[in-house]
């Protein structure tokens, strides 16, 4: 018997979700549940999967499938498909296992044709709504199907309304839409080449066709790698047989949630229109009615309507978004799905759920998208503002919210707008750290390279900053002070941008912005989700301010804190050159002298705000370039101020350029070559623990994690630096703490020889950005540049510095994890890559045995939900 490739709705269930997709599977499930379903069948995931191995064509076996499930499909409305006496009509829609906006939009009215509109327009004593119907289908399979401009068919409507003196679409009679149908199939002709396809049959294997097809298109790509979608997954069809909402006044259609998508609020919202097909409820030609409405207008229907959409979110036990039709005062049901809404109702459908008794709270925390949870923290545009609003470009959407601004295009120039008062866009190439004071200033970051891992993005992550990168499509003249689109339009300093670093819009006008809110069911879907969590949830914070926001969002401690850009502060940048053009051991321990006390008072200032939870220091990682100037007229200045002559500052400079600094003289190589830099910071690190204990009372127990090693020589090294050191100071203060040593596992050769390593190392810290760079041998801050080609073609379904690359850089892991655990049993160990924030690698992290992972302060919450669910899939 040939494998089963199609199936009716008796012959489905929910269960069946990835055989039949989400809407499939439904409409499968409520025709179980005796609900007024109009019959039909799923042609499954399998099918789709299997045409492109066909290369794009649909096996005589489906096609012998469909053709049984139609047969049955016709006997069950009593009518066939081509039969102008008595026409069989069906509409055909997409349905992935996963919701997915972007798929092939719906085709309804199938199967009609100049014979067929002719009948249907005797059987129903109604011409105009045959014809109504005929043109409607004439337009969709155009536009959905063969991929004739939609706009083209809207101009000629138009046209005949205007010329008929019609003002809506139903003060058109049947003679001016036979007109309409005339108009289309001439304009189809023109377009194609060929008449108007008339043979119901072909019509529906090329309906089927296309939304193959769809599961492929562009914007269907890019939304699966933002939401974790594998392409292999696939997409159904569903072929149902057609209810009418436009055959006159008594009948219509909508749409509707069994709860507000918006608030959460228990009450059923939607809103509907009569006289109507689908497609006129969402294009907005007309202005629905809300959904109460139908009580004045059809009480009984909107009883029945109401029962079964109780029942429905009864059996789902989830807020559910249905589509219905009103056929001459019938119910039908159409579709029905757990309805997507705003994080803020998410939170409340959770909470009222399970205090209503239909979930439990495990139940609850897996229903909420931790991503969501990004609008909660981060402004927002004005919804009506940004529906009006049309993007000029987009880059990447490198850290979430929305920003309104002036534009300015140095640190400086942003510092002195924003002290003045004024809202700030800083717009870069591309940021470095010089650039933090002006970063800290802006509302919003624009830059024209760089990826999801750049220093843009990292940066405003951890700042809570709306930052949009990589906007190839931008052309950025420092020296001019201006910032020109692809499409056109240029902006000078001073001029309004608004960024929207959810989806990486850029804006040319000035939107209005609503500041973030938190409400209580925030606080108790928290609380559920760390009752449940095994794995702690730490924070990348750099400066008291970043720590204490961290505390606030729930982190149980620092997992990275870089040392370097405490370093960019125009207060102790001197200090740090002096130390770089230092020609020997005494002059740069003087210089580092200089910086000692400013490291320990950040120190300090961050072990405060963190009252006695973990706090993992990184030692200084950059190469030393990166702290001094590059342009001319920028050397010589700085040559002047430090009493140093132009050609002895400019060899300073050439002497530290590198080729390719990501793999230079940074890390532990910095330390292995000047221990000095080792020994002032580990002083820092452990007087400020010893002044906080004596000061505070808190038990301080410093984590010092040496970067970039890849070599146990290179961590034993610099390890009895920071012992001897530590020993040192201990007693010169008379007191002992506990401390750790540990290391960042970003080589690939440290995980590979991490039972070595782990000798050494009381802690791994997985700095997964870099490991990922180097397994890949890709930089991450030029990937940009290719990586769309690499979606397009279907070689990367996702960018591995956002999604942990677990095939690859996964292994070399959990790998690192089993051979570190071999040696010592007890090691610490956590991520604080950038991928600490992604869900779905941070149930990775909780599979393969990590205790913490580590993200910027505004993803505390969303790691920490993660980490929920990985423990509610574990059981599964």
């Amino acid at each position: 018997m040939s494998h089963k490739y199609v199936y009716l709705f008796s012959e489905g269930s929910a269960k069946m979700r990835e055989l039949l997709g989400g809407k499939g599977a439904n409409l499968a499930e409520m025709t179980t549940l005796g609900l007024p379903v109009p019959f039909g069948f799923t042609v499954s995931t399998e099918a789709c999967t299997r045409y492109y191995t066909d290369k794009k064509t649909i096996a005589p076996e489906i096609i012998e499938q469909i053709e049984s499930a139609l047969v049955i499909t016709e006997e069950k409305a009593g009518k066939k498909f081509g039969d102008p006496s008595n026409p069989f009509l069906v509409s055909v829609r997409s349905g992935a296992r996963a919701s997915m906006p972007g798929m092939m939009d719906t085709i309804l009215n199938l199967g009609l044709n100049d014979e067929t509109v002719v009948g249907l327009a005797k059987l129903t004593n109604n011409e105009r709504f045959a014809f109504d119907s005929y043109r409607r289908f004439i337009q969709m399979f155009s536009d959905v199907v063969m991929e004739v401009e939609k706009a083209k068919f809207d101009e000629i409507f138009e046209e005949i309304k205007h010329k008929y003196n019609c003002k809506l679409d139903t003060d058109l009679n049947a003679e001016n839409l036979k007109e309409v149908v005339k108009r289309y199939k001439e304009m189809y002709l023109k377009a194609k080449g060929t008449e108007f396809p008339q043979d119901p049959r072909v019509q529906l294997m090329e309906a089927i066709k296309a939304v193959f097809r769809s599961w492929d298109n562009p914007r269907a790509i890019v939304y699966r790698r933002k939401n974790d979608i594998p392409s292999d997954w696939g997409t159904a069809v569903n072929v149902q047989s057609m209810v009418f909402g436009n055959m006159g006044n008594d009948c219509g259609t909508g749409v509707a949630f069994t709860r507000n998508p918006s608030t959460g609020e228990k009450k059923l919202y939607g809103e509907f229109l009569m006289n109507a097909q689908g497609e006129d409820v969402v294009a907005g030609i007309r202005t629905p009615s809300p959904i109460d409405e139908l009580n004045n207008t059809q009480p009984d229907v909107y009883q029945q309507f109401a029962e079964t959409a109780e029942k429905l979110e009864q059996h789902y036990r989830d807020m559910q978004d249905m589509e219905f039709t009103i056929e001459r005062g019938r119910l039908f049901m159409l579709q029905t799905r757990n309805g997507k809404r705003t994080a803020a109702a998410a939170l409340q459908i959770a909470v009222d759920l399970v205090s209503e008794g239909m979930i439990s709270k495990s139940e609850a925390i897996a229903k909420i998208d931790p991503r969501s949870l990004d609008a909660l923290l981060h402004p927002t545009f004005e919804p009506k503002a940004l529906k009006n609003a049309k993007p000029i470009a987009s880059g990447l959407p490198a850290s979430p919210g929305a920003a309104c601004g002036r534009v300015y295009f140095t640190a400086e120039d942003a510092m002195t707008a924003a002290k003045m008062g004024e809202k700030v866009i800083l717009v870069r190439l591309e940021t470095s750290p010089e650039d933090i004071e002006g970063m800290y200033a802006a509302e919003g970051i624009l830059t024209a390279r760089g990826g999801m891992t750049s220093h843009a993005a990292v940066v405003a992550r951890g700042m809570g900053t709306c930052c949009v990168a990589g906007c190839s499509e931008a052309t950025i003249s420092e020296k001019n002070k201006t910032i020109s689109f692809a499409s056109g339009k240029t902006f000078k300093e001073g001029e309004w941008l608004s960024l929207d670093g959810s989806t990486g819009n850029v804006y040319g006008e000035a939107l209005p912005t609503i500041e973030a809110q938190v409400s209580g069911n925030f606080a108790t879907i928290m609380q559920w989700a760390d009752e449940i969590r095994t794995l702690h949830v730490r924070t990348n914070a750099d400066t008291p301010h970043d720590a204490e926001v961290a505390v606030k969002f729930g982190a149980e401690g620092i997992g990275l804190c870089r040392t370097e850009h405490m370093f960019f502060d125009e207060s102790r940048i001197p200090a740090m050159r002096e130390m770089i053009v230092s020609k020997d051991v005494e002059s740069r321990k003087r210089a580092l002298n200089k910086l000692l006390p400013m490291q320990r008072s950040d120190f300090k200032g961050i072990y405060k705000a963190m009252g006695g939870r973990p706090v993992t220091i990184r030692f200084l990682d950059p190469p030393l370039h990166e702290f001094l100037p590059t342009e001319e007229a920028d050397i010589r200045a700085l040559a002047s101020e430090m009493n140093l002559t132009y050609e002895g500052l400019l060899q300073t400079v050439e002497s530290l350029h590198e080729f390719n600094p990501m793999l230079g003289h940074r890390g532990c190589r910095l330390a292995v070559t000047y221990p000095e830099i080792a020994e002032m910071q580990t002083r820092a690190v452990i007087e400020a623990a010893i002044e906080v204990r004596q000061e505070t009372g808190i038990e301080v127990v410093p984590e010092i994690m040496i970067p970039l090693v890849g070599e146990v020589k290179e961590l034993e090294y610099v390890k009895n630096t920071v012992d001897e050191t530590a020993k040192a100071v201990m007693a010169e203060r008379g007191v002992e703490i506990p401390y750790l040593v540990g290391t960042m596992i970003e080589v690939p050769r440290a995980a590979l020889t991490a039972d070595k390593i782990a000798e050494q190392a009381q802690f791994f810290s997985f700095g997964t950005n870099d490991l990922s760079q180097m397994t890949f041998g890709f930089s991450r801050d030029d990937a940009g540049k290719f990586l769309d080609d690499y979606y397009k073609k279907k070689i990367f379904e996702s960018d591995p510095f956002a999604r942990l690359d677990q095939e690859g850089v996964g292994r070399l892991v959990k790998m690192a994890v089993e051979l570190g655990k071999s040696v010592r049993k007890d090691i610490k160990l956590g991520i604080c890559g950038e991928h600490g924030g992604d869900p779905s690698s941070i149930e990775f992290c909780h599979n393969v045995g990590l205790n913490y992972v580590s993200c910027s302060p505004f993803r505390v919450p969303i790691a920490r939900l993660a980490a929920a669910q990985a423990k509610i899939n574990e059981k599964k």
